[in-house]
């Protein structure tokens, strides 16, 4: 068995537990904390700090991370929900400081989809599998053949008939909640933004996560798409599970 430390780092949150990257089980319990105000990179790190103690204080475990940020050879190239002082920061070499062992740091949304793939709804699919959170925004993770091509950003595309608006503008489970929108309603919306997938990627499957997953049964059997298209198994656990799978030391 091989165990890692992930740590999901979100605007308000954030979460950690040790992972079998064998199995893709937590190994004992969860831990939340809050993330601090403002979440500048030093008082984020700190809070890695206390959630790697608490989960293992006399050991030396690695770390895979997920930030909510375009991620290139672990430094940031954007800020979502946090402060615009972690752009242009290497992430994994100020964590590693703070933490003293080995880090690895990768897009949320990327260990996400990479956590489906590995031990959840797209496990041994081969081809090219496409996964989408819906939530505050829209997060992507493309995955061909068990390879992640990190970044994708797919919720910033712009729809047909929609050019100043972007994807997830239009097709974010916020939108749905903020406007009110009918389960039918969004669904014509999502239609439009899986259908543009679709056409533009050519798509084995489809996995979408983020909560509003959980009720799946309400708008997936509204949209007619040639592919296959399926709920996520791994909603809140995805980040912590991707990001322990990603870093390189958990092979």
């Amino acid at each position: 068995m091989t165990h890692t430390i992930g740590i999901d780092i979100g605007g308000t949150g954030m979460k950690a537990a040790i992972v079998d990257v064998d199995s893709g089980e937590l190994v004992g319990e969860k831990i939340k904390l809050g993330t601090p105000d403002g979440a500048k990179p030093d008082d984020v790190a700190r809070v890695c700090r206390e959630l790697v103690e608490q989960l293992d204080p006399n050991g030396n475990l690695p770390v895979g991370v997920c930030f909510p940020a375009v991620i290139i050879n672990e430094v940031a190239f954007s800020a979502s929900n946090v402060d615009t002082s972690w752009i242009g920061l290497n992430v994994g070499n100020l964590l590693e400081g703070v933490l003293g062992r080995p880090v690895h740091v990768v897009n949320d949304a990327d260990a996400a989809g990479f956590a489906e793939y590995k031990f959840g709804a797209a496990k041994d699919v081969s081809g090219l599998v496409l996964v989408t959170t819906l939530g505050t925004g829209i997060g992507s993770a493309l995955i061909y053949n068990g390879v992640l091509v990190p970044n994708s950003e797919l919720g910033h595309i712009n729809l047909p008939g929609h050019r100043h608006n972007t994807a997830e503008m239009l097709a974010a489970n916020v939108v749905r909640v903020r406007k009110g929108l009918t389960w039918k309603r969004w669904a014509e919306h999502l239609q439009l933004f899986y259908s543009t997938l679709e056409r533009l990627f050519s798509p084995d499957l489809f996995v979408v996560g983020g909560g509003v997953s959980k009720d799946y049964d309400e708008f997936l059997p509204l949209l007619s798409l040639r592919t296959p298209i399926v709920p996520a198994q791994h909603f809140n656990d995805a980040g912590i599970l991707g990001a322990a799978a990603l870093a390189p030391f958990a092979r």
